[in-house]
């Protein structure tokens, strides 16, 4: 472009000074510099068409790379689930062992308790039986002892 820039400044002083000059010779040059618009319009077309390939090559790589993390961080977030599952299960199961464990003991204490209390009442009827029996012995015994006045 340069090389054309310099010949058609060479013409156009060549134009000024001699009367004979033909003016074809600049339609030429003229012709030359419309070649040469569209070559470099064609290159940065061209380069505009790898560049955009490129940004779109690089979105794409964007965009697996992305895909690929999320994959991960969705395997991950599972794995973190499914342990926390398990630990929430097992969790569970031993509080729920406890609890039956609990209810029975409280079971076998309410029947020791049940099993006391009907022998404390068993002994305080005998108890009470003796006595009763020990104090009509008594009265029986003290009766036999008077003398009739007959």
């Amino acid at each position: 472009m340069e090389a054309l820039l310099s010949e058609f400044t060479l013409l156009s002083d060549q134009a000024l000074c001699d009367r004979s000059f033909d003016p074809s010779t600049i339609e030429g040059l003229m012709r030359l510099f419309e070649v040469e618009a569209y070559k470099e319009w064609a290159q940065l077309e061209l380069e505009c068409r790898n560049e955009a390939q490129s940004a779109d090559d690089c979105l794409e790589q964007a965009e697996e790379y992305l895909e690929s993390a999320m994959e991960s961080a969705m395997a991950e977030f599972r794995r973190f689930e499914e342990e926390m599952i398990e630990t929430c299960k097992a969790e569970h199961d031993s509080l729920v062992s406890l609890a039956d464990a609990a209810r029975k003991m409280g079971n076998t204490l309410e029947k020791a308790a049940n099993f006391a209390s009907k022998k404390y009442v068993d002994a305080a009827v005998n108890s009470a039986a003796a006595s009763m029996r020990s104090a009509f012995r008594a009265v029986v015994s003290a009766a036999s002892k008077k003398v009739h006045p007959s």
